[in-house]
C-alpha cells in the first residue's frame, strides 16, 4: 500500500509498530495522534498504520472480495486521516473533555467502510450486475478443500447482498465489532442499524434455505 506513494510521502515509511501515544490509558490517546498528525508527524503515521491498517483491509477486503480495492480502500481512508487531521486535532484538543471521546479507529472504520459501499455500487453500476469474486488460483491442499469451498460460499452469499446489509454482516459477525460501534461505522443510529443487521440475517437464510431447497 505505502510504496505506490511518492518515496517523500510520510505513509511511505516503514510500518514497524512503535510506542503509542504516551496519554492517560482511559482516554486522550487518540487526540494525541491526532495533534501530532495534524503537526504533519510520520511517525505519528506509521503508529497509525501499525495499529489500525490491518483490521481496515479485512473489513475492505470482505466487503469487496478483492485484494487490490481493500489496498486502495485502505490506502485512501489513511490519506483521508492525514488530510482532515488538523480539523480532527482542533476540535479534540489533547487534555480537553472531549479528547477522551475521540476513535480513531471508529472514524477509520466508518471512512473505509463508506469508500468499500461506493465502490461497490459503482462497480454495480458498470457491469449491472453483482461483483464477481476473485477466483482462487493457488492450489489446494486436499485437507483444506471442504474449508476454502464453504468460505467461498459464504463470501457469494454475503456478496449478493446490498451494500449496507454487506456492511452490517461484515463488521458485525468478521470484525466482532459492538453494535454500537458497527452502526457508527454506517453513520446510523442503533436501532436503524439492528433494523437493517436483522434484514441481512433474514436475507441470508432466505438465501440457504433456496440453495438448499434446490440441492
Amino acid at each position: 500500500m505505502a510504496e505506490e506513494l511518492s518515496n517523500d510521502h510520510p505513509m511511505n515509511a516503514a510500518s514497524t509498530p512503535l510506542a503509542l501515544p504516551s496519554e492517560t490509558a482511559d482516554g486522550g490517546a487518540d487526540a494525541a495522534w491526532a495533534a501530532r498528525l495534524a503537526a504533519r508527524d510520520p511517525e505519528a503515521l506509521r503508529e497509525v498504520i501499525a495499529a489500525h491498517a490491518a483490521r481496515l483491509h479485512r473489513i475492505a477486503w470482505r466487503m469487496t472480495g478483492d485484494t487490490a480495492e481493500a489496498e486502495d480502500i485502505v490506502q485512501e481512508a489513511l490519506l483521508r486521516l492525514w488530510d482532515q487531521a488538523p480539523r480532527i486535532a482542533e476540535r479534540h484538543p489533547p487534555g480537553s473533555r472531549v479528547a477522551a471521546g475521540l476513535r480513531l479507529g471508529g472514524w477509520l472504520q466508518r471512512v473505509a467502510t463508506n469508500l468499500a459501499i461506493d465502490r461497490l455500487r459503482r462497480a454495480r453500476r458498470l457491469a449491472e450486475g453483482e461483483v464477481p469474486e476473485r477466483a482462487d488460483e493457488a492450489p489446494l491442499a486436499d485437507a483444506t478443500v471442504a474449508a476454502r469451498q464453504e468460505g467461498a460460499l459464504a463470501r457469494a452469499l454475503i456478496a449478493a447482498l446490498p451494500e449496507r446489509q454487506r456492511a452490517a454482516i461484515v463488521l458485525t459477525y468478521y470484525e466482532e465489532l459492538p453494535n454500537a460501534e458497527a452502526a457508527a461505522a454506517l453513520d446510523m443510529n442503533i436501532k436503524a442499524f439492528e433494523s437493517l443487521l436483522h434484514r441481512a440475517r433474514a436475507a441470508l437464510r432466505q438465501v440457504l434455505a433456496a440453495r438448499e431447497g434446490g440441492e
